[in-house]
Order: C-alpha cells, then structure tokens, then sequence
C-alpha cells in the first residue's frame, strides 16, 4: 500500500492557505460576484483561492496534474488533484457559514482515476476533515490533533437520518417519486447541502445522503472520507467512487435499500 502521508500533508497546508483566503472575504461589504454560464455565481474568492493552491501545488507537486472548478485542467499523468475553491459558494455569499474548500488527490488505476487522499475544510465551522486510502479518516484541528470517524451502525431505513442539499434535479431525473419515498420512510430527513451531509456520514451522524447533479470536484475528496471512515460512496447506479456525476453516500449497511428507493422509476 503506498504511503500518502506527505500528500495529505500538502493537503493541509493548501487548505490553511484557502482558509486564510477565504475567511477574509466572507462578509466582505465589496466582495465581487459574478454569474457563470451555468448560471451558478462565482465570487472573487473563488478565483483567487483556487490560483493560490494551484501555485502552491505548481512548486510541490510540479509534475502533477491539476482539475479545478475555477480555471479547468492542466497537465497529465497518474496523479492530479482535483480542487473546489469554494463548496457551497451561494452560502459564502449570504454569509451562510457552511462552505468548505475541498481537495483531492487522485491517481489512475484499472477503474480510472480514483481518489487516494481527499481534505475538506470548513474554517467557517471551524471544522476539517481529511483521509487517505488505507489510513482512515479524520477530523480535527491538524494532523497531529484529530480524532479517528467511524460511520453508524444503524441497519433499517426506518431508523435513518436522511441528509440531502435541494429536491432540484430529482424530477428531471425521474427519480422525485422515489426520492420522496425515502423520505416518507426516513425517521429523520434534513437538507444541510453541499459538503456537509458526506462529513455527517462519515462521522456517524447521518446515515445515508444522495445528490442526483455533482461534478467530480464536488465529490472526490467526499468519497475517500467517507469509504475511509468505513461507508460507501457512489453514483446512484451503484458504481463506486466520484466518477459518475451524481452520488449516494451511506455507512454501508443501508446502501442497497437508499439505491433502491433512488431508483424506483414511474
């Protein structure tokens, strides 16, 4: 098994650099935001964020590849992080403190690029969480100061905690009828958005999340956290890990039955 702690390493010292970044424009009176093709806003914050890691990872990490929401790809070979400056951009710019920076590291294997060490940052919450393949997950002040996640043990859909981020994209998908269904059947269902329902999963707070519309740079450094702290992480059709444009996370037990209600179709 290789060894990734230096790469989680950098990783904590590109997110305490997006930190301090970050957090001084959050509530900025003049921060500048613009509106995307996609028509998703993206602030100054974001660019600037992303072109401080991206330098960082240029003078570390010089041969590696780099994927991120901001400025797109550049570079090729086995290894490239994958970066989202500002998760949960609409929140920062209402001052709506969950948003986190996420960052992945990915390598190619025989199933494509998967993720080997994934941080998410959240200085807002004044809350971190990071992992590496083989090593388990995390969260804490550093690396030195963390305490280990373990998803829950629950075993029935009854007695679930439910964590979604908007019922936008499930009717497009055919998949609203289902995805209500679940939540008719849930003891609990929240919409804590973004990041936060994965982190939740993997600490054992939550039990199982889904989005039907996410790009890989929302969802790899999700994914290792949440495998890593003992769940499952996939697309709605059940193939693991980021890659698949959409997700369902789960502390492993409800898997198959979340994938079920989710693909019910009418």
């Amino acid at each position: 098994m290789p060894d990734y702690h230096d790469d989680l390493r950098l990783a904590h010292v590109l997110a305490d650099a997006a930190d301090a970044t970050t957090m001084d424009r959050f509530k900025a009176l003049d921060l500048k935001v613009e509106t995307k093709p996609d028509m998703t806003p993206v602030t100054e914050a974001d660019k600037s964020t992303e072109e401080l890691i991206r330098g960082h990872l240029h003078r570390a990490r010089p041969r590696d590849a780099i994927l991120g929401e901001e400025f797109g790809v550049e570079g090729t070979g086995p290894r490239r992080w994958v970066i989202d400056p500002i998760d949960g951009t609409k929140n920062y710019v209402r001052g709506v403190p969950v948003w986190a920076t996420l960052i992945s590291l990915m390598e190619a294997g025989e199933e494509g690029f998967q993720p080997v060490v994934g941080l998410v940052s959240a200085p807002a919450l004044n809350r971190r969480w990071w992992a590496a393949k083989g090593a388990g997950a995390f969260t804490g002040r550093s690396l030195t100061s963390a305490s280990r996640l373990q998803v829950s043990k629950v075993e029935r859909i009854a007695d679930a905690s439910f964590a979604y981020s908007s019922l936008t994209g499930w009717e497009e998908q055919g998949r609203l009828d289902g995805f209500m269904d679940l939540t008719r059947a849930c003891w609990r269902t929240r919409g804590y958005g973004d990041f936060w329902p994965y982190m939740m999963v993997a600490e054992g707070s939550v039990d199982i999340c889904a989005e039907p519309e996410l790009s890989l740079w929302d969802m790899a450094a999700n994914a290792i956290i949440v495998d890593e702290a003992g769940g499952r992480f996939t697309s709605l059709d059940g193939v693991p890990g980021p890659g698949g444009g959409n997700a369902a996370a789960s502390n492993g037990t409800l898997h198959h039955e979340l994938l079920g209600y989710l693909n019910q179709r009418y």
